[in-house]
């Protein structure tokens, strides 16, 4: 099989994956806060990595070069780090729906910085299928804000949310381009996307502790593991998304363009839809079915490249 389509079903995998993620994340942070669930997830995320990088490769710490350390290091400071945090916090306040909606723009930062730092360019077809994929994304998220359930917010509110989600686009987009650039920087070392998935994580999880310290935010951590139920969505969530997800999500940038891979694995609005039909019986319109369907012919025509 072609390399690029692993790639891509991968890609796709992690936006499966990140969708069901989000949900969870947002029970956790409705009940722990945003920071908790940033602090806890990327902890639980190192433990499941280092067992199995030591079932898989026999060691604990990946072999890489101090320049891809660095690199991928970076990645993660930015994409998990700062990143994540911005969504989560995005999450709480302004929900899954309209965060979702912000992070779909990630793509496009993906193709800009993965032009200005690994020289990667798109053919005019994989841009129409970006292009046609963001479309029905965005078409999708803005029927459910018009048809969901969720509580009215403020104008202040919706602006520091959307902020916020937006910090988490450009740092997913911006935090991809720099794993890759940390992966192939060595030509004579490729690292394999679990052991840059650990390098991540590990580097991530120092600058996310380091800051819950300096911010003197560790009693309300010390609370928020008191409450047994946001741990376990945290855990969850945990598994799901930053030990798995982004495993997969390593993969599809190792193995296709990076501005492709992140416009796939930004389907999540369109995900979204059956799962929330499932546990809230929320319907979807018409409209909203159109969307979906114009974000997989997208998708599509990424496929046919």
């Amino acid at each position: 099989m072609d390399l690029s389509i692993i790639g891509q079903l991968a890609a796709i995998l992690t936006s499966a994956l990140w969708t069901l993620n989000s949900l969870l994340f947002t029970t956790a942070g409705k009940k722990i806060g945003a920071i908790s669930v940033n602090a806890y997830r990327i902890i639980a995320a190192v433990v499941f990595l280092c067992i199995t990088h030591i079932i898989i490769f026999g060691n604990i710490i990946p072999y890489a070069t101090y320049d891809q350390w660095l690199w991928i290091g970076a990645s993660g400071i930015i994409g998990l780090g700062i990143g994540d945090f911005g969504l989560f916090a995005a999450f709480v306040i302004i929900g899954p729906r309209r965060s979702l909606l912000t992070m779909s723009l990630s793509p496009l930062f993906a193709a800009i910085f993965a032009y200005l730092i690994l020289n990667e360019t798109l053919t005019e077809l994989a841009i129409i299928g970006m292009i046609i994929t963001i479309m029905g994304i965005l078409i999708v998220i803005i029927e459910k804000e018009a048809k969901s359930d969720e509580e009215k917010l403020s104008k202040k509110q919706k602006i520091w949310g959307i902020c916020l989600a937006l910090i988490g686009a450009i740092g997913q987009g911006t935090g991809a381009v720099f794993a890759k650039k940390g992966i192939y920087i060595d030509t004579n070392i490729i690292l394999n996307p679990l052991s840059a998935t650990l390098i991540r994580m590990v580097i991530a999880a120092i600058f996310i502790w380091a800051c819950v310290l300096i911010a003197g935010k560790l009693p309300e951590l010390q609370k928020a593991i008191k409450d047994k139920d946001g741990i376990k969505s945290t855990i969850a969530g945990a598994f799901l998304g930053p030990f798995i997800g982004v495993t997969f999500s390593m993969m599809a940038v190792t193995f296709t363009e990076v501005g492709v891979a992140q416009t796939l694995m930004s389907l999540m609005p369109v995900m979204i839809i059956p799962i929330i039909y499932i546990i809230y019986k929320q319907k979807t319109s018409i409209r909203g079915i159109i969307g979906a369907l114009i974000a997989i012919s997208g998708v599509a025509i990424l496929f046919l490249i």
